[in-house]
């Protein structure tokens, strides 16, 4: 709604008439949802925030309106819930934190799922097709390596094994995610995840700061193409789920409100001195890299806080949030209300969203900038990467500008991605001192396998 807000509506089975049902504030649309529906449609279950911080999992009877709550957390939002096939009614329900937490409903089949987790190396994953439940589809998906699909068979507990993902990643030493806290200058608690460069030490590593887009998602424990690549080529990769992410709650997220640019971006600055106090990183040899708001956060790193990075990847990122707003794409416009609250209004906010977008302060950017845009992009129009790299080259200062004539909001071809990832490569470590492979060595697809 144009507040903000959302409503649910619910169909009248014997009318077919949509009636409003239940009404979600601003503050707790991004973290209350329907999950599901039970098999005989008496009951549905939500996953909701409302009144708590974090989304749980309630039961909400249709006929009478009452509710139980399932399952909670005080800090992380429900990520997922596995349901039994038959009855559609939920036996687990999955909590994303570092790692993947699981609380089991039914004790027989957390039971049966703890002894298979015990089995596998990676995070499980578990589809339940058929009706009699009696076989399983699994797979095992770790950081440092291909997903492996199975059948699992609960009568004979036999795990077969079907096929992985990308079976080329097997053939390599990759390296771990590792997770890490820290506390931001606040005092507000911050989740990220380190990706070191395998069989080397610790210690005094180039690095780069891998921000995630959205802002609206949040990165997870597992392989991550881009954490290998740059992680083989010698780099620490820090990824940092700064305020404004999700799963974390909706103080969390909420706390992210038109900080774009400041206390979202202070976090990543505070992850960052974290790493190197732990000694784990050059603090003099950092860039920082990123898409979509990541890029919008590169952009922001070499304009607002040149000092803290040696260089910075734009790939799609926004440079003006003034243009950005006034050229959402239609699919976005119903959602121009969330986008207000959450970045900015330009009705209201207009001199503060410009003090917050990179191109305004362009003439403070002393640091090299790479930028990467689809010239078909609906989200991020190429005006975005134009206006700034037009800054760029009217400032006199260092840059490069790959426009990929034929992609969109990022790139969807195999040469595209190549051409970008080799630009990249070669920047980092012209700025960074990282490794470069060889355009013909064997070993190239480590680190662009996606």
């Amino acid at each position: 709604t144009q507040d903000g807000s959302s409503v649910v509506y619910l169909r009248e089975s014997d009318t077919n008439a949509d009636q409003p049902w239940l009404e979600i504030a601003p503050q707790d649309v991004a973290t209350t949802d329907v999950s599901g529906f039970t098999r005989d449609g008496t009951s549905v279950y939500l996953r909701s925030s409302v009144g708590v911080n974090a989304a749980r999992l309630i039961r909400h009877d249709l006929a009478g309106g009452d509710e139980t709550v399932l399952a909670e957390d005080p800090e992380f939002d429900v990520g997922g819930v596995l349901s039994d096939p038959e009855t559609l009614e939920p036996q687990s329900v999955v909590f994303l934190k570092d790692r993947e937490e699981w609380v089991h409903l039914d004790p027989e089949i957390g039971a049966e799922i703890d002894a298979l987790r015990a089995r596998l190396r990676g995070e499980v994953g578990i589809s339940r097709p058929v009706r009699d439940d009696r076989r399983w589809v699994v797979s095992d998906m770790p950081s440092d390596g291909a997903v492996h699909y199975y059948v699992y068979d609960r009568d004979s507990l036999e795990l077969n094994f079907l096929f992985a993902h990308k079976p080329a990643l097997d053939q390599y030493q990759l390296a771990p995610m590792e997770p890490f806290t820290f506390s931001a200058r606040d005092g507000l608690t911050i989740h990220g995840y380190v990706t070191f460069p395998p069989e080397v030490d610790r210690a005094a590593l180039p690095t780069v700061l891998n921000v995630h887009g959205g802002p609206w998602v949040r990165d997870t424990w597992g392989y991550d193409p881009e954490a290998q690549w740059l992680a083989n080529r010698g780099y620490a990769c820090i990824q940092v789920n700064y305020r404004g992410s999700t799963g974390y709650g909706k103080a969390f997220g909420n706390a992210g409100d038109k900080q774009w640019g400041r206390a979202m971006h202070a976090d990543l600055i505070d992850a960052v001195e974290y790493c190197a106090e732990q000694g784990w990183i050059d603090r003099d040899r950092v860039g920082i890299y990123g898409g979509s708001y990541g890029g919008y956060a590169a952009l922001a790193g070499a304009a607002f806080t040149p000092d803290a990075f040696r260089c910075a990847v734009d790939m799609v990122g926004p440079s003006n949030l003034l243009t950005l707003l006034a050229s959402v794409p239609e699919y976005w416009k119903p959602m121009i209300a969330f986008m207000y609250a959450k970045v900015g209004n330009p009705e209201t906010e207009r001199d503060m969203l410009w003090d917050r977008s990179p191109l305004s302060k362009v003439d403070d950017i002393r640091i090299p900038v790479l930028v990467a845009q689809g010239k078909n992009d609906p989200r991020v129009k190429v005006a975005e990467a134009e206006q700034i790299v037009a800054a760029l080259k009217d400032k006199g200062i260092d840059h490069e500008y790959l426009l990929f004539e034929d992609e969109g909001h990022g790139l969807a071809k195999p040469e595209n991605r190549e051409r970008f990832y080799a630009a990249a490569e070669t920047f980092l470590a012209t700025h960074l001192g990282g490794r470069v492979q060889p355009d013909d060595d064997a070993d190239k697809p480590l680190g662009l396998v996606t």
